[in-house]
């Protein structure tokens, strides 16, 4: 069956979340948000599979080849502001009301959902949730994202949802929102805090993917017993925030083989990309 297109996701919205008249579609084809005046469109950055072909070629002949760094297992959403596209800022970082933030979070994670599946993206969309939407969902955290996906006829099952450091910093907490999420069709990714939270895993839950900083994990020389551990566990291991040669080079010694970050997409990609 053929996907729905973003025209077709944008004009089904409103049939699903009442009164929801702050996503729209441009004149470029893409769905925007605007709240406060002030609109958003999605940008997507590539998660790279490094394990596959290209990484033995210069990486000054090409540095943002695509096929240089390997095969792309997903993209991770991010919030733009149309008026400054270039700016690497969260979007969401002027918020102080946390119930607006909760609505921005949820809204653009639709969004980029819209952009993502109508424009008929391959692989899997990672998305990240905001601490505060985790502790103001007393109970069946993705229901409510899962449902409106279903009925708009887009599948949970390629959304990789991330939860933020502060969550799985609690052990048993971060286990409830993981059985919570797959039980709404979702992957789950968790991004750590430090190296040695790796060993917290096996308590939490059965993640399908974890993230470090390779800043931090280079900084500390925890690439190589991170990588080994995450073997063990058998859990795809994404080093984020990659920002240089240099970093790349020196994690591809240790055989990391995910990774994403400023070197392979210095901004991200516009919606209409493929």
């Amino acid at each position: 069956m053929q996907p729905p297109t973003i025209a077709q996701l944008v004009d089904l919205l409103p049939g699903y979340v009442p009164g929801e008249d702050h996503l729209f579609l441009a004149a470029d084809g893409a769905a925007r948000a605007r709240l406060d005046g002030i609109e958003y469109d999605s940008g997507y950055q590539p998660i790279f599979d490094a394990g596959h072909a290209g990484i033995t070629q210069s990486l000054s002949a090409s540095p943002h080849d695509v096929a240089h760094f390997g095969d792309e297992i997903g993209f991770q959403g991010m919030l733009r502001r149309v008026d400054e596209p270039h700016s690497p800022t969260d979007p969401l970082s002027y918020i102080d009301d946390a119930s607006h933030l909760v609505g921005m979070d949820r809204l653009s994670r639709m969004l980029h959902a819209i952009n993502f599946f109508g424009a008929g993206r391959p692989s899997m969309l990672f998305l990240s949730v905001h601490e505060h939407l985790l502790k103001s969902v007393k109970y069946d955290h993705g229901r409510h994202f899962s449902e409106l996906l279903l009925n708009l006829g887009l599948n949970p099952a390629r959304i990789v949802i991330e939860l933020p450091e502060s969550a799985v910093a609690h052990r048993t907490f971060v286990g409830y929102l993981i059985k919570s999420y797959q039980s709404f069709g979702f992957k789950v990714a968790g991004n750590l805090p430090n190296a040695g939270q790796i060993l917290s895993v096996p308590d939490m839950g059965r993640l399908d993917f974890i993230k470090i900083s390779a800043t931090t994990a280079l900084r500390d020389s925890m690439v190589k017993p991170l990588v080994s551990y995450a073997a063990r566990l058998k859990t795809p291991l994404i080093f984020k925030h990659v920002d240089n040669a240099t970093q790349f080079e020196m994690l591809l010694q240790f055989d990391v083989r995910f990774v994403q970050g400023a070197l392979f997409s210095p901004l991200p990609e516009p919606a209409l990309k493929n």
